[in-house]
């Protein structure tokens, strides 16, 4: 009776699970044979028999009878008279099959055994479903708003499965609610303990890239190709596209007429703005193009060192460099050449860098995150404007103005 009622509580974690049942039969015999080991030393000598359908279960012990007083291992062996009360006609030398019952295992070997199946089963569903998130890797995925926490957000999705979406994984602009469909990349799976870690992101290139997959039916089929993707999450992006066939448009295709294509995919990440330009293996052009929706005058490149020196009309320069430097920024990372930005028609300008006895290294490197490193450059700009986009103290940025006039004055 009791061999039954632990079978039909192992059913109900099989049909919840979909345990199929050679892996049913495995994890059975791998949880009886590990209590007969505690109990008896060895189970080399036992037969398990599971009929997991009818909720059967047998074990038999397999002896050889021995004379009595002859016995030396109780688990191998069984003395003649013992083995006679089982079957009146037994010898010595011949083999007894005895079936032990889980009462004789003890009460507590049996609580151990029960405890050990369901971890057994947890540990199986568990791996099924590392498994199953790993080959998702890099694939979007939805998944329910479950708890919100301060660092993270607690999704399941339809099988139940926990998909944590960390805060700096999270659009800046990101609210959700519980029990609202979110949407991701599965980027990262891992083993913790016995327990899989289901990481999302919304700020990924990737979830960028995989939106255009499935957006986008030219880039889905493979007419299109998205060559590279770089993003300030909620604020900016900057994709490059490319087709092998000329008769189609890689661009006007992914914004579609009047953006109707790419319209959605910006809903998706909180208005971010996005640019999609023509990729092409000419590097000045790609930067060109990179820089929209600036107009370059001219180009000088070195290859070696991976700058690109830009030459722009004063009125193109904001424009090249974007707000919060943003523009710039990612025109640098999608072409992967350092862009130093100059004025056409300004003869004579200094690097930030040549005022390091004056002008502290960091507040030099403030600067140069929104793409002033010229002493003109900043000249150009207005102090109010050049606080807010620096970060900086009014202080500061006064005393900088100071010191590059004092440059130009001399």
């Amino acid at each position: 009776m009791e061999n039954i009622a632990l079978i039909e509580s192992f059913s109900e974690f099989k049909d919840d699970k979909f345990i199929d049942r050679v892996t049913l039969m495995s994890i059975l015999e791998d949880v009886f044979r590990n209590a007969l080991k505690k109990k008896f030393g060895s189970d080399d000598n036992f037969d398990i028999i599971i009929n997991p359908d009818k909720g059967d279960l047998e074990i038999w012990r397999n002896r050889i009878v021995v004379g009595d007083g002859e016995v030396e291992d109780d688990n191998q062996e069984i003395s003649l008279t013992a083995a006679r009360r089982i079957e009146p006609d037994f010898e010595v030398g011949e083999d007894v099959s005895e079936e032990v019952k889980l009462i004789d295992l003890g009460r507590r070997s049996i609580l151990a055994l029960r405890q050990n199946l369901i971890s057994k089963i947890h540990e199986h569903d568990n791996t099924n479903i590392y498994k199953q998130f790993k080959e998702l890797e890099g694939e979007i995925y939805t998944a329910e708003v479950h708890h919100i926490r301060h660092r993270a957000i607690i999704m399941l999705d339809d099988e139940g499965n926990e998909i944590i979406l960390p805060k700096d994984r999270q659009i800046p602009s990101d609210f959700f609610r519980k029990g609202e469909n979110v949407r991701g990349v599965i980027e990262s799976v891992e083993l913790k303990g016995n327990k899989p870690s289901i990481i999302m992101s919304r700020t990924s290139p990737l979830f960028l890239e995989k939106l255009f997959e499935s957006e986008i039916p030219e880039v889905f089929d493979g007419l299109i190709t998205v060559k590279k993707v770089v993003r300030i999450p909620g604020e900016k992006a900057k994709v490059a596209v490319d087709s092998y066939d000329d008769r189609i448009d890689p661009v006007g295709a992914c914004v579609g007429m009047k953006g109707s294509r790419i319209h959605g995919i910006v809903r998706e990440l909180g208005n971010e703005n996005i640019d999609v330009i023509n990729y092409t293996n000419n590097l000045q052009l790609y930067i060109t193009r990179a820089l929209s929706p600036a107009k370059v005058t001219s180009i000088k490149i070195n290859e070696e060192t991976n700058r690109a020196e830009v030459m722009l009309r004063p009125e193109e320069v904001s424009k090249a460099i974007g707000r919060g430097g943003h523009n710039i920024r990612l025109a640098g990372q999608l072409t992967g050449f350092e862009i130093d930005v100059f004025r056409e028609g300004v003869e004579e300008d200094v690097e930030l860098t040549e005022f390091t006895d004056e002008i502290d290294s960091w507040i030099i490197e403030e600067f140069a995150k929104i793409g002033l490193d010229t002493a003109k450059s900043i000249l150009e700009q207005d102090l109010a404007d050049l606080v807010k986009r620096t970060d900086l103290e009014e202080e500061t940025v006064s005393e900088v103005i100071k010191i590059l006039k004092s440059e130009f004055e001399d």
